[in-house]
């Protein structure tokens, strides 16, 4: 199993849409995958046509039990979506009131890494889709990540954004003594705005070693997708989005494998 964390501090920034396109294409390349709502606004829960507002079940659970997971819990949380080989784990508006539950609960931050362990031959890629805060969801998926995957939109106020996430990444891996590895993504470029270009320049001239060399276009087909309740490539598998998304999980996958290799040569 492969655990890729998405996350930002900053809102909006397409942190759900890029959870939602590259689990549908891991699942059309024949991947068993799993998507984890981990944001109380439920944003991935709500593309496939769940609602987190009255959701009877949902990753909530996970977080009842004193730290523990009861065994077989995960797999009872796991819903189907509209696309075969695709599984959504969802999230409800009650993750809003984790952080005043919690508090002084031992081994919190642990929870979601328990649980997929529980699903460790289930699937092969899990995506982790992240709340804009950080907290002890970020935490939980920061934990149990091998990968994190940060998208940014090329806009000023986003770029700023991703200054207090590397931050943050930093703070959590010193505490943890465990690196991670990750992938700044470019997102909602606008070739026709000065504003869009000159981001995406500050962004490769401030972060070369760590950013995608290529951006994810401004695309209505996006939006075109959450509201039919389907992944992008299922609506249009050639939409730019879709092909740039494609194009990133190739080199995600290129820089995650050749890790593995040296992490085991």
């Amino acid at each position: 199993m492969r655990i890729w964390a998405v996350a930002n501090q900053k809102g909006g920034v397409g942190k759900t849409t890029s959870v939602v396109t590259l689990g549908g294409l891991l699942a059309e390349r024949g991947k068993r995958v799993l998507v984890v709502d981990l944001d109380p606004h439920g944003s991935l829960t709500s593309w496939f046509g769940y609602d987190p507002d009255t959701l009877p079940h949902s990753v909530f659970d996970l977080f009842q039990h004193q730290g523990k997971v009861p065994e077989g819990l995960p797999a009872q949380l796991i819903t189907d979506t509209s696309s075969p080989g695709l599984a959504l784990l969802p999230a409800s508006t009650a993750l809003a009131t984790l952080e005043r539950r919690m508090v002084g609960v031992e081994g919190m931050g642990l929870i979601i890494s328990r649980a997929l362990t529980q699903l460790w031959d289930d699937f092969d890629y899990v995506l982790l889709d992240n709340t804009p805060s950080l907290g002890v969801l970020m935490v939980n998926a920061l934990a149990a990540a091998q990968h994190l995957i940060i998208p940014v939109q090329t806009e000023f106020l986003a770029i700023k954004g991703l200054e207090r996430m590397l931050h943050t990444l930093q703070m959590i891996m010193r505490s943890q003594k465990n690196p991670l590895s990750y992938t700044i993504v470019p997102t909602m470029f606008d070739r026709r705005t000065q504003a869009s270009i000159k981001s995406l320049n500050q962004l490769r001239k401030t972060y070369q070693d760590n950013l995608w060399k290529f951006a994810v276009p401004v695309d209505t087909k996006f939006r075109d997708a959450s509201q039919a309740g389907i992944i992008p490539s299922q609506l249009d598998a050639q939409t730019h989005g879709v092909r740039a998304y494609r194009h990133l999980l190739d080199d995600v996958l290129a820089r995650t494998g050749a890790m593995k290799e040296r992490q085991h040569g």
